[in-house]
């Protein structure tokens, strides 16, 4: 593991280019007091596993006081633990014993909006000349007592909410009981400074940006124009929200100057940001947000969140935004707490191990920060959550068509033989799905050929193969299901890849590895011969040319 926080010796390569994220959702990580939900003492518990599987970052979810209504992304005190994770003591021994790994500690920074049980937004709707009245987005009604314009809320329905104590509406781009904040207010962004410097001078690490292209709205609020191309990777098509184009209520440019301050003050404690980017043109906003090196140090999108599986694809997003991007730096990510799981997504009813380590290889080759999710090293499968259990109220929302988020956020299996897997001794908040528990990381400890094996071999290999790490990234024309690539680095050979992202086999005549060396060590089976690539189904080869 790279402990070292400096800048890379060869070719002033910043440390966080070369590491990997591993991201936890402490609900369903592990718990450890019975209640049936994860805590932050289970993930202090569990830190020995990341530090194997070779992360550098972890990324925990929000942990914050929440009433819960979206699952800590309603923060109601920004500056303290929910007693359901444990407290402010059992965070700071998380990050003790992180940092004596190696590891590093980032945390979920949810800035666009609060629960609406926050003290500033009680405060606020109190009236409209109080201290803290401008500190949320509120808007006089139409003349016919109809909303200000017709902005839509992500989870459903208009995105303002009316409100009898001030008679205005207030703004909320997710659930109504979370009112979005007023970022043209300078006292706002500096409380947000004020929260963030708390956990910064905690020894926090870096930051994840939750809806970061939230921040700031159009003062005018003037309607956003319907969309020439349905918005399908940030929303389902049975959501209205991908209608519109999202011009007013989000990705506006004074965000730019807002990120700009926070880079600041993350310099202070050489800390890394991350930001999550929904929006009509992400590609083009993560290379905004990332470039010149004055704002977020890496941006990751949905875009290979989608169903969609296909070398052209894959290709086409990664060409798009090295073609736009001025400096900046991607993070890819297949798999996160609000997506169906990749192997689901990508694998069908029936996903084998073979797709598994495709996959985290291909993801691994990428020019970017690998982002993984809890989980993805074991290949689980997204869980059929029934309706009556069911949790999250985006999917409540639209159920059946989108059935929500909690089929890839129900909990890890630790131990197969112990009840729920080992994840909790009580009963879990969502249900240990059945067909995970021959998954448990237990089992696969002891199989040399898991995916959990085949993760850590193959996250460690690449730690020896600079050019994976920082080099540039160039494509090959290749039919489908074959996505083929080349990592170039100044003094070192190039590095040829070729992924079959199919289930059944096939060749590839690759001139330039005519000449290559293959690559051992990864895990992977593939041949070369005479340029000519064979791949088993879900295979890959690499190897090595100079010139």
């Amino acid at each position: 593991m790279n402990n070292d926080i400096s800048l890379h010796s060869e070719q002033n390569t910043p440390w966080w280019r070369e590491a990997i994220i591993y991201q936890v959702y402490p609900r369903s990580f592990r718990d450890t007091n019975g209640d049936g939900i994860g805590d932050l003492p289970g993930i202090t518990e569990k830190l020995d596993y990341i530090a194997q599987l070779g992360a550098d970052i972890v990324w925990i979810s929000p942990f914050f006081t929440s009433p819960m209504k979206d699952f800590g992304y309603d923060v109601a005190d920004y500056c303290d633990v929910d007693p359901m994770f444990g407290t402010l003591a059992d965070f700071d021994a998380l990050v003790a014993r992180a940092h004596g790994l190696g590891l590093k500690i980032m945390i979920d920074q949810v800035l666009s909006h609060t629960a609406d049980i926050h003290p500033w937004f009680i405060e606020s709707r109190k009236s409209r000349d109080n201290p803290k009245a401008d500190w949320y987005v509120w808007a006089d009604p139409l003349a016919d007592g109809n909303p200000p314009n017709n902005w839509l809320s992500v989870f459903g329905g208009s995105s303002w909410q009316w409100d009898s104590r001030r008679k205005q509406y207030y703004l909320h781009n997710f659930l109504v009981s979370q009112p979005d904040m007023n970022f043209h207010h300078p006292e706002v962004q500096q409380a947000h400074l004020d929260n963030l410097r708390f956990w910064l001078a905690r020894g926090v690490d870096g930051v994840r940006m939750d809806a970061c292209n939230f921040h700031f709205h159009d003062p005018e609020l003037r309607s956003n124009p319907a969309a020439t191309s349905r918005d399908t990777s940030t929303v389902t098509d049975v959501n209205p929200y991908g209608m519109q184009a999202h011009v007013y209520d989000k990705t506006r440019p004074e965000n730019i100057a807002f990120l700009q301050k926070i880079r600041v003050l993350l310099d202070e404690f050489g800390a890394v940001a991350i930001g999550e980017v929904g929006a009509d043109d992400a590609l083009g906003v993560m290379a905004d947000y990332t470039a010149d090196g004055d704002k977020l140090h890496m941006a990751y999108s949905f875009n290979l969140l989608t169903p969609e599986f296909s070398a052209a694809h894959v290709r086409r997003q990664v060409e798009q935004f090295e073609a736009r991007v001025k400096g900046g730096w991607a993070s890819w990510s297949v798999g996160n707490h609000d997506s169906i799981r990749v192997m689901t997504r990508w694998g069908g009813a029936a996903p084998t191990h073979a797709l598994a380590k495709l996959v985290l290889a291909m993801q691994l080759s990428l020019k970017g920060t690998p982002c993984l999710y809890q989980g993805d090293e074991l290949a689980l499968t997204e869980a059929d959550v029934p309706f009556e259990l069911l949790q999250d109220p985006y999917g409540i929302t639209f159920w059946p068509e989108f059935k929500g988020r909690d089929g890839c956020r129900t909990p890890i299996p630790w131990t197969a033989e112990l009840p729920n897997a080992g994840f909790t001794t009580g009963t879990p908040w969502l249900p240990v799905a059945e067909e995970h528990i021959a998954s448990a990381a237990s089992a696969q400890e002891t199989d040399t050929d898991s995916p959990l094996n085949f993760a850590r071999r193959i996250v460690a290999w690449r730690r020896q193969q600079p050019q994976l790490t920082r080099g540039d990234i160039v494509f090959f024309d290749a039919p489908e299901p074959v996505l083929a690539l080349r990592r170039d680095l100044a003094g070192h050979p190039s590095v040829l890849a070729v992924f079959n992202l199919g289930p059944e086999p096939v060749a590839y005549a690759l001139g330039e590895a005519k000449d290559a060396v293959p690559m051992i060590g990864h895990g992977l089976h593939g041949s070369m011969e005479e340029g000519v690539v064979t791949l088993p189904a879900y295979g890959a080869w690499f190897g090595t040319k100079n010139g």
